[in-house]
């Protein structure tokens, strides 16, 4: 299946990135339909023409007459959606995801899955410390990077099919990760910063240090506010990588406190200018 304009394409799941991605693909003019159990999020989407048509249940005929479905969803409810609800789908339907873990989920869906259906997982790494439909915006994904995750149950349709869905969307890279690297990727890039935010968050009670901060505590702390059910899911089931990385951010932390106790100014200042070198690969 090619992304042609007449396509169908149903979200399961209307919060931040399925509204993102309903935006994008409606103005793109495909017929966009979604399931949301949260009614106020459907009339939101209906009354500003982000979808066609939504619904709080899982009606039959909308499920067969996707040619593309977008799960939008937590790990373990995507994988319950699956396992009840895969006999509706259309015999060549396209399968993909937003979640944000890829090994604990991707092979459980794909061996549970009908053989006349395709799922190719991906990552959209894009997002904002908002939540829900009515702060979504399809401009989030322009110049982003995306992430495309393949097994060898994936056929190179199926991975072109998705990487399609990337460029339309304005992704600015488009990569291809095996489920075990992209799991190991975000719990260095997103889940340990997120770690750090949380921690530097909880550092002080003092509800007036707001008066006097300035720009460098907003950005480090920008993703501090956090959706404790969808994060508290996503570090659980990544524990192994994130924990990794956590060990390694003490080392790091904790030779920085030693340098600057003993006095150290010249370790320190190396220390800085290593900072300043790598940081400058993300630098636009």
């Amino acid at each position: 299946m090619e992304w042609i304009s007449h396509s169908r394409i149903l979200i399961v799941g209307l919060g931040l990135i399925g509204g993102s991605y309903a935006r994008g693909l409606k103005r793109l003019g495909f017929h966009v339909s979604a399931i949301e159990k949260r009614q106020s999020a459907v009339d939101y989407a209906l009354e500003n023409h982000i979808i066609d048509d939504g619904y709080t249940t899982v009606e039959p005929e909308i499920v067969s007459s996707a040619d593309a479905v977008i799960f939008a969803l937590y790990p373990e409810v995507f994988r319950q959606w699956i396992a009840e609800y895969q006999q509706l789908f259309k015999p060549g339907a396209m399968i993909t995801d937003v979640t944000g873990v890829k090994s604990c989920i991707v092979y459980d869906i794909q061996n549970m899955l009908r053989d006349d259906v395709e799922f190719i997982a991906s990552h959209p790494m894009a997002g904002r410390e908002v939540y829900g439909v009515e702060n979504s915006d399809d401009a989030i994904f322009r110049g982003a990077n995306f992430i495309v995750v393949p097994t060898e149950k994936n056929t190179a349709e199926g991975i072109r099919w998705i990487g399609s869905l990337g460029r339309i969307l304005g992704f600015g890279r488009i990569s291809v990760l095996s489920p075990e690297e992209h799991d190991e990727m975000i719990g260095y890039l997103s889940q340990l910063t997120h770690c750090i935010a949380v921690a530097l968050m909880t550092c002080s009670d003092n509800e007036h240090l707001v008066d006097y901060t300035g720009d460098s505590f907003r950005d480090l702390t920008r993703i501090a506010n956090i959706n404790d059910l969808m994060w508290s899911e996503l570090f659980m089931l990544n524990r192994e990588s994130l924990l990794k990385y956590m060990d390694i951010f003490l080392d790091e932390f904790a030779a920085l406190r030693d340098m600057i106790r003993d006095g150290r100014v010249d370790e320190l200042r190396e220390k800085m200018r290593l900072s300043t070198k790598r940081r400058a690969y993300f630098n636009k």
